[in-house]
């Protein structure tokens, strides 16, 4: 559909149910986005959609206002447990948020309850009060509402409670295949009634999800709706309002850069990317140590019980840094996100626009910046060819301390740390070698050892890597890490308990090892027997190997024991 522009909501054919109007009066949404004024109409003709739009489009309210409306027309009202809406989104941060929207507007429908099911809560709890209070509109993530569908034992019959659905939402419907939760959509669409509505909303397209609107939508409507005053010839894909920035700096060099960037913004909200896990469980502690007086904190992927309290204390501040993973790339939207910055290149350039689409939303203005190496500059130009993301070069950003030594220091203090950069060396290496565009991010061509000196470690980690590289320019630690203490002093005690053990244990092996047979003469023993195999190899042209020698041997004697205990049983039969 193209053409698209802004509308007022009294514009849709169909007029919005008053409390709706009042909300999103409340919620100051005066005027719809052009996704919203191309979905909604379509949706409430009771149209399966495809919908593609740009992130920070507003895709949350182009299948909230329709969904409602369709529940609020029907002839028959919901009962407690029956289901009437399932919507399902790829991390429990956007369902959190989705939930949060959808309350704005069910608060006036207390026809209405809601359920959020999703991973990181009790799975026994999430059946109890569905039991107790209903969920007429379900908001989930594919993993744990599978789970719910299998809960019979439990006394839940969520199959049957199906049966009245009228709509279903796959929101980042491309961000669900890519996480590889199509197992799970396969199985959650069999349990569900074919008479629905079906809306699909995602950034971007591809050929699995093509596979996948032909599955779940029949003869669906497709929109690819962009921004207005954008040429049609042009396919961009994040925000005209948002400015993209590269920083081309050595491995080395990129801490210094990043903590001189976020010293001089102490007022503003930032989002810093990394590529795994343990790089953010790591550098979110480097972060902590080296920018004070502002608010740090950090989320991933491996979290569990944490992650939707972080994300929450987050979202309500007016500044601060959030140091995450891609869990935090697609669908969520922080207000008011000055900078996104991205200290590693993200694994596809499709997450890169996701990336920087956390800031610049709906109409705001933002900023994004991506820290790329030497040899990583060509991939500008590959963004712009790959995804129309026009980026320009920041020069004006410098440092004048160097954060390094003391990043050190504090690894020499603490094992905790010390441990912690050393994962996050390890998992970067492995993250790079698997990047998409491998043609640019070759990790042969890495300098190891400014890489590792960016990580401030005190030695390098052994891995397979790493073998026959030149270290030259690395300067290990002079002291010896094993000694390096845990500042948590019950993680000590307990690291010198299994230090005691250990060493107690070799011990004992080798007085053991010892009192046998020493090696010399088990060493002499063998070399004996590969003599004699091969001197009868040799006379008799034998084509029997030492191998084969050796289980033949081992066989006889085998034979030997065998005979021998035949043998006392046979004399205590006889007795």
């Amino acid at each position: 559909m193209e053409n698209v522009t802004e509308g007022t909501w009294g514009a849709l054919p169909h007029r919005l149910n008053e409390k709706i109007l009042e909300t999103l009066s409340d919620m100051q949404f005066t005027h719809m986005t052009p996704v919203q004024s191309a979905t909604i109409p379509l949706f409430m003709k009771n149209k399966d959609i495809a919908a593609e739009a740009i992130t920070g489009s507003g895709k949350t309210l182009a299948f909230l206002i329709p969904l409602l409306e369709i529940l609020l027309r029907r002839e028959e009202k919901l009962k407690k447990a029956q289901i009437g809406a399932i919507i399902i989104t790829p991390t429990r941060e956007l369902a959190v948020q989705i939930d949060e929207v959808l309350s704005c507007f069910t608060k006036h429908f207390p026809q209405f309850s809601q359920i959020l099911l999703i991973g990181g809560s009790n799975p026994v709890e999430d059946v109890q009060k569905f039991k107790e209070q209903g969920g007429n509109i379900i908001v989930a993530t594919p993993g744990r509402l599978e789970d719910m569908f299998r809960r019979q034992a439990d006394g839940l019959d969520l199959v049957g409670c199906v049966k009245t659905l009228d709509v279903l939402i796959l929101d980042e419907a491309d961000r669900l295949l890519d996480m590889g939760f199509e197992a799970s959509l396969n199985t959650i669409l069999g349990y569900l009634p074919k008479q629905r509505r079906t809306g699909l909303f995602s950034a971007t397209q591809t050929q699995e999800l093509e596979n996948l609107v032909r599955a779940g939508l029949r003869n669906p409507v497709r929109i690819s709706v962009k921004e207005k005053g954008v040429a049609a010839t042009n396919t961009q894909k994040t925000p005209t309002r948002l400015q993209n920035y590269y920083l081309i700096c050595k491995a080395h060099e990129k801490l210094n850069f990043l903590v001189s960037f976020l010293r001089q913004r102490k007022q503003e909200k930032h989002l810093v990317f990394f590529s795994t896990c343990a790089c953010v469980e790591y550098y979110g502690k480097a972060v902590e140590a080296l920018v004070k007086n502002v608010k740090v904190m950090s989320i991933h992927g491996k979290m569990k019980h944490k992650r939707n309290r972080i994300f929450a204390e987050f979202r309500k501040l007016d500044s601060g840094i959030l140091i995450c993973t891609d869990v935090m790339a697609r669908g969520i939207d922080i207000p008011e996100v000055n900078w996104v910055l991205q200290y590693d290149p993200p694994s596809s350039a499709t997450a890169f626009v996701h990336r920087c689409g956390r800031t610049a939303r709906i109409g705001h203005h933002g900023s994004a910046l991506v820290f790329l190496l030497p040899m990583e500059e060509s991939y500008v130009e590959f963004l712009s060819i790959n995804q129309k993301c026009p980026m320009q070069e920041m020069t004006e950003l410098t440092f004048t301390q160097d954060h390094l030594p003391k990043l050190k220091s504090l690894a020499a203090s603490d094992r905790a740390l010390f441990e912690k950069g050393m994962r996050a060396f390890v998992s970067f290496v492995q993250a790079y070698a698997k990047h998409e565009c491998n043609v640019i991010f070759r990790v042969k061509d890495l300098d190891f050892a400014s890489l590792a000196r960016g990580f401030g470690l005190l030695r390098m980690p052994r891995m397979p890597e790493l073998r026959g590289k030149d270290f030259s320019d690395f300067e290990p630690t002079i002291i010896n890490t094993d000694f390096i203490a845990y500042k948590d002093k019950n993680r000590e005690k307990q690291r010198q308990k299994m230090l005691r053990e250990k060493k107690e244990a070799v011990g004992k092996t080798k007085k053991n090892y010892t009192k046998n047979k020493s090696w010399s003469k088990q060493k002499a023993r063998k070399e004996k027997k590969k003599k004699v195999a091969m001197k009868r190899k040799n006379e008799e042209g034998s084509d029997i190997d030492d191998e084969d020698v050796d289980e033949l041997l081992r066989d006889t004697r085998l034979l030997k024991r065998l005979k021998k205990a035949s043998s006392s049983t046979f004399k205590t039969t006889l007795e």
